[in-house]
């Protein structure tokens, strides 16, 4: 406790600057939105279903006016409140709608999808013949004659992993596929593919779980990864970075994986960094990913346009050298 309590003055004692503005103007030398080295992208899993069509398109249409450009979806999204195929089916419909498919990064994922007739986990899995059957199915529903990245959405022991990515491979030659991501893996795995993949999902967050915090098949970006990735130029995605909203939300509670006695060190610096910005606690923790080595770009998820307009504030929030120590120091 008493580690504790001197790591939480250390961090107290570096915020103590003096608030000025940080917010610029996107546009030359700031973050942008867009096709290249796109900052924020919106995650669409409770398209179609918690969030209806008609809400999500208007989501979609904010998000693309304010030059969001990548969206994120996965072929089983969200088959826990439906049958998996709402959130491509809503995209599909929406780019349908609205055209200009070649100014969006769209990607989704495979491997995740549960088999019909069996259990949430028993999943479609990665061997080479379900990669290719659900490529297809996914750019069917995507209303694409291709998916600008496609993620193994989880790990698949069954499978050798070069022989997913081999089906991969193939798909890129086929023109379906531009760039090929792994989701959820270990830094075993990331190895093995080497520079056969360019893209890295992982679920990540300012606040840290305690170690070997159990996440099902879900994986965290480990220091080790982020090291590879920066060494190797493997480009990083974020998922569930607001942590369902407990970092700003009253009625939301972190989850027990969050409870130990690093985390309110964390807080902390995160509401003194958030006060002297102006900015809200989500907005820091997207800066903070985006400000990262490797930049981690966050996925977001959003069910209002008042959630979207927070989020993409961060985008234009600049952190100091003296906010990033704050927030490392913690």
């Amino acid at each position: 406790m008493a580690t504790n309590a001197r790591r939480a003055e250390s961090g107290s004692a570096l915020c103590g600057f003096r608030r000025r503005n940080t917010r610029v103007k996107l546009g030359s030398g700031a973050r942008t939105l867009g096709l290249d080295g796109a900052v924020i992208c919106l995650g669409t899993m409770n398209f179609g279903t918690a969030t209806a069509r008609a809400a999500a398109f208007r989501i979609l249409d904010v998000f693309t006016e304010r030059g969001g450009r990548a969206l994120d979806t996965a072929n089983c999204y969200a088959s826990w409140d439906g049958t998996g195929d709402e959130s491509e089916l809503t995209i599909g419909a929406w780019l349908r709608a609205r055209g200009g498919r070649d100014r969006i990064r769209l990607a989704t994922k495979v491997g995740g999808r549960p088999v019909p007739g069996g259990a949430l986990m028993d999943f479609e899995g990665l061997a080479p013949a379900a990669v290719r059957s659900a490529v297809e199915d996914s750019l069917r529903r995507l209303g694409t004659d291709h998916v600008d990245v496609c993620f193994a959405h989880l790990m698949d022991p069954a499978v050798p992993l070069a022989d997913t990515l081999g089906a991969f491979e193939e798909l890129v030659e086929a023109g379906k596929v531009r760039e090929i991501g792994l989701s959820n893996q270990d830094l075993a795995s990331l190895r093995s593919a080497g520079t056969r993949i360019t893209w890295l999902q992982q679920r990540h967050s300012y606040l840290q779980p305690f170690p070997g915090a159990p996440f099902g098949p879900q994986q965290l970006l480990t220091p080790e990864m982020a090291a590879y990735a920066r060494e190797t130029g493997l480009s990083v995605q974020g998922y569930s970075p607001l942590l369902s909203g407990a970092y700003t939300r009253t009625d939301r509670a972190f989850w027990p994986h969050y409870d130990h006695p690093g985390t309110e060190p964390r807080l902390a610096a995160l509401r003194k960094v958030a006060g002297d910005l102006g900015a809200s606690a989500n907005q820091v923790v997207l800066a903070w990913m985006l400000a990262g080595t490797p930049a981690v770009e966050p996925v977001i998820g959003v069910s209002s346009e008042a959630q979207l307009a927070e989020c993409l504030g961060a985008g234009e929030l600049v952190l100091s050298d003296e906010h990033l120590r704050c927030l490392e120091a913690a």
